[in-house]
């Protein structure tokens, strides 16, 4: 008998240190606490939006599967990998080692003090929806019921996600072999 599971979307960041390094670490993190990771956008890099810096992030997203876990459960071992990847500050316009969301949790729709699903601006920022989008282009969003698709392409942050590629900015000298 296979027992049900929920699909959860994990929406990861970093603009510090070593981004991809950090953002490798979340997803064993991910694995580590017992999640499976069943799928992995691309990496894009991004401006960062509303934060007090000009570093540029590198973004992702991570579909997981859970089983028996409470979306609150869920947080509360985001927050710990967060905290073993060296974020210890979670103000929110501040650069960061890590930065782990929970963007959808299944269908859940819930508000409190400590967690909000849908993820409160998931549908107003580009640095998310891209790669969301990548993932699961057709997945109805449950609280505006339209698909991750079209919210994208209405979407009024300009801001700019291009895909990340490692060696464009390493510089030619570096990656000929001699």
């Amino acid at each position: 008998m296979e027992t049900e599971h929920t699909i959860v979307y994990i929406g990861l960041g970093s603009n510090l240190g070593d981004r991809a390094g950090n953002l490798l670490m979340a997803v064993r993190g991910l694995m580590e606490a017992s999640f499976v990771v069943h799928k992995l956008s691309g990496i894009y890099e991004t401006e960062p939006v509303g934060l007090d810096t000009d570093k540029k992030f590198l973004n992702m997203v991570a579909e997981i599967h859970v089983t028996n876990v409470s979306p609150s459960q869920l947080m509360a071992r985001l927050l710990r990998i967060e905290y073993l990847l060296g974020r210890t500050d979670k103000s929110l316009k501040k650069p960061r080692t890590i930065d782990l969301d929970v963007l959808l949790f299944g269908d859940t729709q819930m508000d409190t003090e400590f967690l909000t699903i849908p993820h409160p601006r998931l549908h107003l920022r580009r640095f998310v929806l891209k790669p969301l989008a990548q993932l699961a282009p057709n997945l109805i969003h449950p609280t505006l019921k339209l698909e991750i698709n079209d919210i994208l392409a209405n979407l009024e942050d300009d801001s700019e996600v291009k895909r990340w590629h490692p060696n464009h900015s390493v510089p030619a000298d570096m990656t000929a072999k001699g």
